[in-house]
């Protein structure tokens, strides 16, 4: 009999196997390959079976609206969004999907329910990042996120849901658009960002991943 330990480690190596080598992960080049199958068996392994990513490496995709996600899809697929989460794993994954594949996908995710991860923010940094969020830094023409992601961070359109993301995940993005012309389709976050300092960041990232998931 296997010991329970080794049980447990040659599961968790088989489940980052999917992120570590993406185009390996299954039959992503058969274009009849159902996209629920392409979410449960691939895209699982690194956003979790209904979208809640457990590490904050990767995005919760957990309702999300429908038009980001095909928007990001397309944009891996092409590779024009360029920041390192992209060609690492999401070049590979995307690059034989079909367009009705990633209409599924985003159809997928977009009905899932969401679930924000613990939050351990300390309440001066939960303040700091509410106040970016609902009003902006006006003396650096930085406008309130809540003008284009809602009021509860509930995202619409092309414009992503940020209540319960990763704090991890939403900061490393919002060095993305500040330095980098990795995400081109991200032009007005690009402006809002270069506004922003580091601290900034921690405090409007903590603060949209304690907003309720709903």
């Amino acid at each position: 009999m296997r010991p329970p330990g080794i049980t447990v480690s040659i599961a968790t190596a088989l489940a980052l196997a999917g992120c570590a080598n993406p185009e390996r992960s299954r039959d992503l080049a058969n274009p009849h390959l159902p996209a629920l199958v392409i979410a449960q068996q691939v895209c699982a392994n690194c956003h979790g079976i209904q979208g809640n990513a457990t590490s904050p490496n990767f995005p919760n995709l957990a309702g999300q609206p429908q038009a980001y996600l095909v928007s990001q899809l397309k944009g891996f697929r092409s590779h024009d969004r360029r920041d390192p989460a992209g060609f690492e794993y999401m070049w590979g994954l995307s690059r034989s999907l079909t367009d009705a594949q990633i209409e599924g996908l985003a159809d997928y995710y977009a009905r899932q329910v969401p679930v924000s991860p613990p939050n351990d923010a300390d309440e001066a940094t939960l303040q700091a990042g509410r106040a970016i969020f609902e009003h902006g830094v006006p003396d650096r023409q930085v406008p309130a996120c809540a003008s284009c992601h809602g009021a509860q961070g509930q995202g619409h359109d092309t414009f992503p849901r940020l209540a319960g993301q990763h704090a991890d995940y939403v900061i490393k993005q919002l060095a993305v658009f500040q330095r980098t012309e990795e995400r081109p389709d991200g032009a007005v976050m690009t402006v809002v960002a270069h506004g922003l300092h580091e601290q900034d960041f921690a405090s409007v990232a903590a603060y949209v991943q304690a907003l309720p998931a709903r």
